[in-house]
């Protein structure tokens, strides 16, 4: 098979007008860049905020293995089978990250015969989102130094600053430094900081959830940065620059446009990672894809317990979506390595071996499980390899019917929308004959620990929660400054349901079903519990 690279430049993409022109947007509504990608700005598409939503599909995962399942790749081969339905269906996925591009994970747009196009654009600067993201965050940081080395008006501990540089770059020799050496005068004041990736920023993760300019605005200043001497809270909008920082993302906020390679549209913008942020596209993409097709299909970052979590109990909430289906993406060698098979290489795990794939499933169970919390339907997509065997092909199906639960084989990385039709056609008859019941997991207004306690242990498995480091303060932090009221976006490793990335498997009344299980308690250690 070819290089995903040549496939893209073999393909008869279309000029994205006309992309656009199946959405009912014409040329002068969009700001172009380039003949296939496109922004669509707000204006333009709050003409439709008075239309039906569509139908809300949610693609999510089991737990993560080094090799990828193939998240990205099935939700966009299902639009592209959709289309071949006649389903009128829109995309909506985050931007890839430039590190993760250029490390260990590679390309976000998909790959074989079921991509987004332009890839190599989008893969790589895109519409400039990220390097918007990136110069308000510094902006902010730059701000802070200065007022501290110019008087410190606002009493601001140095030792507490909370607010980093960022840089969308794979970096790790700069997460830990020191500023401020050279005097006052040319440096200002000493203090350990450190850069993050610009994806885990915080205004990535602000920039996906805000619903116009001004509620960006109101989110960019709500930021805290640092505290002060006594302990409270500074935010960024006491440091008079907000107004600079939407000046920035002025463009940011604007939905991108682009397509898959079979000519169906995709909105791609937002880029917060899921096992520190939220993890999923802007809210604004989603909602306009709603207002514009009558199937959406979007994606959550990892499994369940990450992504499709944080999208019910964050997105879903602030964004007032109520999905109607959810697809759980598995392989056959994913599914034995959480057996027990092949722990240091999944590539090992290309022989035939029923024995794990049954212990795996006991992974797959606690994900399905985990959406069925929220009263949504689930679809299980295998996502085939040619490795599978018959066998284990028959036994994912049977244990599935099981449970009560469709499962579709899926193909289309190999075959594109073709090789998804049994998925379609299975999301399609669930969103038909099964009615969502979506819930939220928890109530806002109850108190953080109790919110925290519940995630850890009905999405996660944990017994209990034990708080250790300046957990605890943190969080009397946050409730001091008035967000005891906000849904949790909790940081954990994506490798396990547990916080050790070194344990597979679910746990089960303080056991596991197989010796290399994730064992409760819960440990909370940051402060990054309460979303923005």
């Amino acid at each position: 098979m070819k290089a995903d690279i040549d496939i893209a430049q073999d393909a008869s993409a279309q000029p994205i007008e006309k992309i656009a022109a199946s959405l009912g947007l014409d040329r002068d509504d969009l700001h172009f860049y380039g003949r296939y990608m496109a922004k669509v700005p707000l204006e333009m598409l709050r003409r439709y905020d008075d239309r039906p939503d569509g139908k809300l599909v949610l693609v999510t995962a089991i737990t993560a293995t080094k090799a990828g399942e193939g998240k990205t790749v099935t939700s966009i081969g299902l639009m592209q089978a959709l289309g071949k339905l006649g389903v009128k269906v829109v995309g909506a996925l985050r931007e890839p990250s430039m590190g993760p591009v250029f490390g260990i994970k590679g390309g976000a747009t998909g790959g074989g015969m079921s991509q987004v196009y332009p890839m190599w654009d989008i893969d790589l600067h895109f519409t400039g989102d990220i390097h918007a993201v990136s110069a308000a965050h510094n902006l902010l940081s730059a701000m802070l130094e200065n007022h501290i080395a110019k008087g410190n008006e606002l009493n601001i501990d140095p030792t507490r600053i909370v607010w980093r540089k960022a840089i969308d770059t794979n970096c790790r020799e700069l997460r830990n430094i020191v500023v401020g050496l050279g005097g006052r005068a040319v440096g200002g004041v000493p203090h350990e900081s450190g850069f993050i990736i610009t994806a885990a920023s915080e205004i990535s993760a602000v920039l996906a959830l805000a619903t116009s300019v001004a509620d960006l605005r109101a989110r960019l200043g709500d930021i805290v940065v640092a505290y002060n001497m006594d302990g409270e809270p500074v935010r960024a909008r006491q440091l008079d620059c907000v107004g600079a920082m939407v000046l920035l993302l002025k463009d940011a906020i604007q939905p991108n446009l682009v397509q898959t390679l079979e000519g169906q549209p995709v909105f791609v913008h937002g880029f917060p990672f899921a096992n520190v942020a939220h993890g999923s596209n802007s809210l604004l993409a989603t909602k306009y894809a709603l207002k514009l097709g009558d199937v959406v299909v979007t994606e959550g970052g990892f499994a369940t317990d990450l992504g499709a979590e944080k999208f019910f109990d964050i997105v879903c909430r602030q964004g007032g979506f109520a999905p109607d289906c959810a697809v759980v993406v598995a392989t056959v060698r994913a599914l034995k390595m959480h057996g027990g098979a092949c722990l240091e290489d999944i590539l090992e795990c290309d022989s035939p071996d029923l024995d794990s794939l049954e212990r795996g499933f006991a992974n797959l169970d606690k994900h399905i499980e985990n959406v069925r919390r929220y009263g949504v339907p689930v679809v299980v997509a295998l996502n085939h390899f040619p490795t599978d065997s018959a066998e284990e092909i028959e036994l994912v199906r049977a244990h599935c019917a099981r449970l009560g639960v469709p499962c579709a084989l899926s193909k289309v990385f190999a075959q594109g929308g073709e090789g998804g039709r049994e998925l379609a056609e299975t999301v399609m008859e669930v969103l038909r004959t099964r009615r969502s019941e979506f819930r939220f997991l928890y109530d806002v207004n109850m108190p953080i620990r109790d919110k925290i306690r519940r995630i850890a242990t009905e999405i996660y498995g944990a017994d209990d929660v034990q708080y250790v480091g300046t957990a605890a303060r943190d969080i009397r932090a946050i409730e001091l400054a008035g967000g005891e009221h906000l849904p949790i976006c909790m940081a954990k490793t994506q490798m396990s349901l547990s916080d050790d990335p070194r344990l597979k498997g679910p746990p089960r009344d303080g056991r596991s079903r197989s010796e290399r299980s994730c064992c409760p308690p819960a440990l909370v250690s940051s402060s990054r519990c309460a979303a923005t």
